[in-house]
């Protein structure tokens, strides 16, 4: 396989495999995966596929909101909140190998999930709980239950973490962070952060938290909370017009929350500086995600505009991506050779 465009036999190679050796094509070696909610009470969720070379692929329609995706060893696991079903697909250099395995959560409501060792955590609204499964037998082997609906499920290493926005089925506000042991599968201490917490990101032995909360006219407010290593709670609240949910992200230890249409350094008193990622319709900006050294933004009007936007660290645009209705969450897949 040499290099056709050489104008001299240099040896050179116009197809490197995964490995960084001469092949006889092009070959895939990672993708990018996107949950597309689809319509809100439709069964038109998709997820989309986009590989290094740039190309994208959605699959049919699998479900009422595919809320959020993890990539586990070779295969994608996807909660679908409305039909309230995982799903589980092989992943290939040729993409997901379909239909793939189905797993009934009896009417849980499943949002956002984390990975440890070879367990599976994923929160429940209907249910209040975070459920365990074990990614060997496919099957749900514990739970553990909160006051409230958990959101956002994180991992450091040692403990989970998981938000609680809202305290009832009526969606009021809620303001816990729970600390999950997941040797014994425990709930271990339950820590307000301030209403509405919503994700959850680390620096070191910090814990960071974005806010979002409405008051009784639904009008939106937003802020930030840490909790540092001893202990000591920070709060900070930045007032209205809020982003829908809150994206909170660890650049190079810089602390970036979503605003203003892109991202934002938070100071030491998690005061939000100018920002410096992104210029966006802050409306239009649904979720953000780190991915490979690039910010990965979804962009939507909840109706025909869905687009990926993809920022190098210095804010500069380098791909857009047409995607399903809705597009959230984020998931990468490398080749494990």
């Amino acid at each position: 396989n040499y290099d056709s465009n050489a104008v001299v036999d240099n040896g050179s190679c116009q197809y490197l495999d995964c490995t960084g050796e001469c092949g006889g094509a092009a070959q895939t070696c990672s993708w990018v995966f996107i949950a597309n909610e689809g319509n809100y009470g439709q069964s038109n969720g998709t997820i989309s596929m986009i590989d290094e070379q740039g190309n994208i692929f959605t699959t049919d329609y699998i479900g009422e909101t595919v809320q959020s995706i993890e990539v586990y060893n070779d295969k994608l696991i996807v909660l679908v909140n409305g039909d309230s079903k995982m799903k589980i697909f092989d992943i290939t250099p040729s993409g997901l190998s379909m239909p793939g395995i189905e797993i009934d959560l009896m009417g849980s409501s499943p949002r956002e999930m984390a990975i440890v060792d070879d367990k599976l955590y994923f929160t429940n609204w209907n249910t209040q709980d975070i459920k365990v499964f074990d990614l060997y037998t496919y099957a749900i082997e514990s739970s553990i239950s909160v006051n409230g609906l958990p959101e956002d499920i994180e991992y450091d290493g040692e403990y989970l973490w998981v938000t609680i926005p809202h305290s009832d089925f009526y969606f009021s506000t809620g303001s816990t962070l729970c600390k999950i042991d997941p040797d014994s599968n425990s709930l271990v201490e339950v820590i307000d952060v301030g209403n509405g917490p919503q994700q959850v990101a680390f620096n070191g032995d910090e814990v960071y938290v974005s806010r979002t909360f409405y008051d009784s006219s639904w009008n939106t407010f937003h802020g930030a909370s840490r909790i540092a290593n001893n202990g000591e709670i920070t709060v900070n609240n930045y007032g209205s017009g809020a982003p829908c949910g809150g994206v909170i992200i660890n650049h190079n230890s810089n602390m970036m929350r979503s605003s203003g249409g892109g991202l934002a350094i938070m100071d030491d008193e998690l005061n939000l500086l100018p920002v410096s990622i992104g210029n966006f319709q802050q409306w239009q900006v649904y979720h953000i995600e780190k991915i490979d050294g690039y910010f990965w933004f979804a962009l939507t009007d909840f109706s025909s505009f869905n687009e990926i936007h993809v920022l190098d660290a210095n804010g500069q645009e380098v791909s857009i991506f047409q995607v399903g209705i809705n597009p959230g969450d984020f998931a990468f897949w490398q080749i494990n050779d």
